[in-house]
């Protein structure tokens, strides 16, 4: 005699948006009738930066390829020599270090405040040395990093602020939008973040030392405003295209809506979470705005009977798409760090003596503490109903009790 499997308590699939329509549709017809779909000076791709200037005033802004590429083109622009250092967290996506490597210089991993999970100020100082040149920030998951503090050692060491936005659509530090804080800042348009063209990315600044050679540095070093193609450095091909512009720019006047909502998921599900045992929630600075692109709690593993993996999948179990944690392992520990094999074989830089790092020995309590106990809902979005989000709460309640000490 069979028997039937009980309901899960979150008994739907994972709402998800309709992220393309009319918008877009308007603006790849009108592309289609251009004798061009080169990005400078194109229609689609000026009307994409007009929509991404009402939302992020800088002076300077560029579309490139990607996210990745946006990181890139900010690190090129230090004009790094071999060996010198910029400061990033270590959760976060390879993309926050790529363009440091390429570069030649060295990623030099702190640690995070435990509650909002961007850098801690108070670790970025440990690792000044004299080579650093920069520190790179990661609003992660839409929450916005300590600007103050990390602007602060920028000031007091004349280092120049990166914030990866990648993952921050919408985010707000002190009311003001992130990206526009530091020296510069970098978006991503990839497919899975909160508005997307497939892919692609804009960098921008107001600093009026970095933001000119922007565009310089994402297309192969050629000054189109000057209409000069005599490159005074190597810089390599990150350049956008028009059918990219035309769905980006529809994308940028969906997004206040967007994050709106997504606020309010977040912010509600947090409300129903509160007060459960051994759980700790996203913590937000008064005062700021977390776009969460994804949820992250973190589990006191010392209050359950069970392992987070365990845990993990008795919420999938019950409906809950979740994850441990949001990526695999702290960037550190990825191979190509812990073997040094950045470019197919021996580090040249290390080999050289223009640096003595051995990601081998880096560890970092605070983030490999987050990477072991912290759980990460996602898919996480704007279409996610009240009685949607209430179902994912009663869940969390069910099952931590259930394996509560």
């Amino acid at each position: 005699m069979s028997t039937t499997p009980p309901r899960p308590i979150v008994d739907e699939p994972v709402p998800l948006p309709k992220r393309w329509g009319d918008p877009e549709l308007a603006r790849l017809t009108a592309m289609l009738s251009q004798a061009s779909l080169f990005y400078w000076k194109g229609p689609q791709t000026t009307a994409l930066l007009d929509e991404f200037r009402r939302l992020y005033p800088l002076k300077y802004a560029h579309p490139c390829s990607s996210g990745t590429a946006s990181l890139h083109i900010a690190v090129a622009a230090l004009r790094l020599k071999p060996g010198d250092e910029v400061i990033v967290p270590a959760i976060t996506d390879m993309g926050s270090v790529i363009g440091i490597l390429y570069q030649q210089g060295v990623p030099v991993f702190a640690d995070l405040d435990p509650l909002t999970y961007t850098l801690d100020p108070v670790d970025v100082r440990r690792r000044l040395t004299a080579k650093t040149k920069a520190i790179i920030t990661v609003h992660l998951a839409g929450n916005a990093s300590d600007l103050a503090g990390l602007g602060k050692i920028a000031k007091e060491h004349s280092l120049v602020l990166i914030e990866d936005c990648a993952q921050s659509w919408g985010a707000r530090w002190q009311g003001r939008p992130v990206g526009t804080i530091g020296d510069i800042g970098c978006f991503s348009l990839n497919d899975f973040k909160m508005i997307g063209c497939g892919d692609g990315g804009i960098v921008g600044s107001n600093d009026e030392g970095i933001g000119p050679s922007l565009g310089k540095w994402g297309d192969k070093g050629y000054d189109r405003a000057g209409g000069i193609k005599d490159p005074e450095f190597l810089a390599p091909n990150y350049r956008f295209s028009e059918p990219q512009a035309a769905v980006g720019a529809a994308q940028l006047v969906r997004l206040p809506g967007i994050v709106e909502r997504r606020v309010h998921v977040g912010q509600y599900l947090t409300k129903l979470l509160e007060g459960i045992p051994g759980l700790s929630l996203p913590g937000v600075v008064k005062g700021n705005t977390h776009s969460y692109w994804f949820y992250m709690p973190r589990l006191d593993l010392k209050r359950f009977k069970k392992p987070r993996a365990e845990i993990t999948a008795a919420l999938n179990a019950e409906g809950v798409s979740v994850a441990n944690s949001c990526i695999t392992n702290p960037v550190y520990k990825y191979p190509l760090f812990q073997n040094h094999t950045f470019f197919g074989g021996p580090w040249a830089i290390r080999e050289a003596g223009f640096t003595s790092m051995d990601y081998r020995q880096v560890s970092l309590p605070v983030t490999e503490a987050i990477m072991a106990d912290s759980l990460c809902v996602r898919p996480f979005n704007e279409a996610w109903t009240d009685s949607y989000i209430e179902k994912v709460a009663k869940a969390f309640r069910v099952v931590l009790g259930r394996f509560a000490l």
